[in-house]
Order: C-alpha cells, then structure tokens, then sequence
C-alpha cells in the first residue's frame, strides 16, 4: 500500500513538475515577446528573426574561443568587454564603414553632444591616419588651462595606449564625472610623450560664430550640426542684418563634419525660399521629401560657402541645397562625399546601435556620395600663410571676400 502510494505522489510530482516548465516557458515567452515590444519602440516590429545568426554551431563556437580565451590568454579577458566586441563585430560584418553599436553610457555622452554640452575637457578631436588628434581647444576650457594644443597627437588616456581604438572610445576615456581629472599623453613636437592634466568641466559648445567683415560683408563659422545650432545661426544672421550686413554673406563650413539632419534642414529653412530642400531614398526605394514650407523666396544677399575635404554629411546637404537653388557658390576644395544617412536604433537596455538607412539626393536629384561636391572656386588652403606669425592670412576667406565685393564670379575661377 505504501508503495503504490509513493508511486501515485511520485508521478503527481512529476506532473506537478512538466506544468511549471511549462507556465515558466510560457511566461518566458511573454517576456522576451515584451522585451523586443519595447527595445523596438519607433523602429519597425521586431519579434522573431529569420535564419538567426545564433545556430546551434556559432553559439557553440562562441564558447569554445570564450573557453581558450579563459584558459590561455595571458589578457583580462572581461565578460563585458568581450560581448561589445560580439556586437560591435556582427556591424562591422556588414561592410557599413559608418555603423556603430554604443553602450548606455556612450549613447547618453553622444546624445549629450548633439544637445550642445557635455562633461570633458573642451577639446574637438578627430582621426587622421589612425591616430587621435586635436582639431580645436575651446577658450577657457579644461583643455586649454592644461596647455594641450590644436595639433598634438593623443597617445594615453590615464597611463593606457589608446593605440587602435576607435574615436569613441577615446572620447569615452576622456571625458567623465566633473571635478574629476584626466591624464592626456600627447606627442607634440619631440619624441618624448607630454603628459598634462585636464580637470573635467560642462562644455557648453558654441556651436556658430560670427562677425562683420569690411564693406557689409557678414561671416558666420558653423563648426557642428548640433540641436542648438539653428537658434545661435538665427541669432548671428539677425546680429550681421542688424550690423549693415548688405554686400554679401560667408558661411565657414570647412572641417564640418556633420550632425543632426534636423538641425541642417531648420537652418536651410531660413535661407530657402519654399520648395525641396532634400530628398532621401530607402532600401526598399521608397523616396521621402523634406521640404521647406515657410512663405519665403529665400536670401536675398550673395552667399559664399567655404568647403574643403573634411565638409562632409550636413553640411554638404547645406552646399548642395543652396548652390542648387543658386542662392550660393562654394569656394575652397572638394567637399568628403557622405551622401548616406544613419538611423539610431535603442536596444532593451538602453544601449543603441547606428548604421546607414538611406542614401540622400540634393533638391536637383543630385547624389553625392562618394563623389562630394566640387567647389566654384577651387583654391588649396595655404597652411604657410595662415600660420605666419608676423602676418596671418586665410587665403580661401579673402578670396571669398574678393568675389562679394566684386559680385560675380570669373570665368577664369571656375572649376573645371
């Protein structure tokens, strides 16, 4: 009797047990179904995918090198670290040279930056050659008070090489909490690495700058697309017309390297008169037009764009728009040719991942990438000159003063 009775408790425990897997997988299920609701939010519908790179065969690849890495590896090999560089390598796979996969942390630094401040140094920096190197020291900055310069070449963060990381990384490593320090090692013009010592502030970037020139000849300078960029350009356009600004207007986007579309598009609005300012294509060929709406017949003043080679995304999206609609001409070199735009997708933990969505075409259907955008006047910078201590000159800003104040171009200037 009591044998039958374990046997009889045995097999409801059994049963008891095949009905909670089965609740627990079925609540599993519900999870994982809410978690890409709501990673997917403004992304498109992401609930299962199609020939899963995530076989039987890869997984078990991936814990096989986990599993060598753990046991011969003479390297920290950090489970974090190891799973950026999982995601990191299925964009890179994708031949997307713009694609990026950031952490929670560094989308809300990026995402900072676009907002027009930031907690670092004050220091812009890009890559050349592979290498990390400061393009501008913001006035009064961190940077500046720690005596780096424009031109010196970032080879330590806190004592680790920096060597074949990414620009992100880098500006991940620089900047942090205020009031905290940070140790730049820089190679300048010795051998030996100069290591200074920024203490990390808020960045408030001043994104647009300006002045009058002689003869009612206005100059604005935009250095990035930033969501503050529109207001401060509203606001120097206003100041140069308030100033006497008749003869002509300068627009300085010389190693502009982009931004936000958002940002170009509403300070196109103020210089446009109505009609297409941009037109942008999908995967599937789906074209979608932005268009300037406002009751306008655009700048009524001569416009001179200064270009060079790193003039690239927004601001060729600012040149082709304005020279297509002859309400400018380009002065300087070859613009960079990004005519591509990427699209930022949020994952469930607040990480994100950006890769290029569409391919843009200026209001004559032009598309410039890869191809960039010639200038009207083409003119080298003359570096020599500009950095004359006795008597510096920006030969491409004096050339573009030279044609407003004759007003018209000379056959002779034109590109070939």
């Amino acid at each position: 009797m009591d044998s039958k009775n374990s046997k009889k408790q045995l097999f409801i425990g059994i049963l008891i047990g095949i009905l909670l897997m089965i609740v627990v997988t079925l609540i599993t299920v519900l999870i994982v179904i809410r978690h890409y609701n709501k990673e997917d939010v403004g992304a498109g519908t992401v609930v299962e995918v199609e020939d899963s790179l995530l076989d039987d065969e890869t997984v078990l690849k991936i814990e096989q090198i986990q599993d060598y890495l753990n046991k011969h590896s003479i390297l920290d090999t950090d489970e974090d670290t190891l799973r950026k560089g999982l995601f990191r390598g299925i964009l890179e796979g994708t031949g997307d040279k713009y694609c990026e996969y950031y952490t929670p942390e560094e989308i809300q630094d990026l995402m900072g930056d676009y907002g027009g401040s930031f907690f670092g140094i004050g220091a812009s920096i890009a890559m050349e050659h592979d290498e990390p190197v400061i393009q501008k020291i913001y006035k009064e900055s961190p940077a500046e008070k720690a005596g780096l310069m424009a031109g010196d070449i970032i080879h330590t963060v806190d004592g680790v090489d920096i060597s074949g990381m990414t620009l992100d990384e880098v500006v991940s490593m620089i900047r942090g909490e205020k009031g905290t320090p940070v140790v730049i090692g820089v190679w300048r013009d010795s051998a030996d690495e100069l290591k200074l010592t920024a203490i990390r502030d808020e960045i408030h970037v001043e994104v647009v700058t300006y002045e009058m020139k002689d003869n009612g000849i206005g100059y604005i300078h935009i250095e990035e697309w930033y969501d503050t960029t529109p207001g401060q350009f509203s606001a120097a356009y206003k100041d140069l017309q308030t100033q006497g600004m008749e003869k002509g207007l300068i627009v300085d986007l010389r190693s502009n390297t982009g931004g936000l579309l958002s940002s170009v598009l509403d300070v196109l609005r103020q210089l446009l008169p109505t009609g297409p300012m941009l037109y942008v294509e999908d995967n599937q060929g789906t074209r979608e037009t932005y268009t300037n709406d406002t009751e306008s017949d655009g700048i009524d003043i001569p416009v001179v764009i200064l270009t060079n080679g790193y003039t690239a995304s927004a601001s060729e999206i600012f040149t082709g728009a304005m020279k297509d609609y002859d309400k400018a001409i380009s002065i300087g070199t070859k613009t960079y040719g990004k005519g591509v735009v990427q699209s930022f997708y949020y994952l469930a933990d607040g990480s994100a991942i950006k890769f290029t969505t569409e391919q843009y075409f200026t209001p004559d259907g032009t598309a410039i990438d890869g191809a960039g955008i010639e200038p009207d006047i083409e003119l080298t910078f003359d570096a020599d000159a500009y950095y004359d201590e006795e008597n510096p000159v920006d030969n491409q800003l004096e050339k573009a003063i030279e044609y407003l104040e004759e007003g018209r171009l000379m056959e002779s200037d034109t590109a070939a």
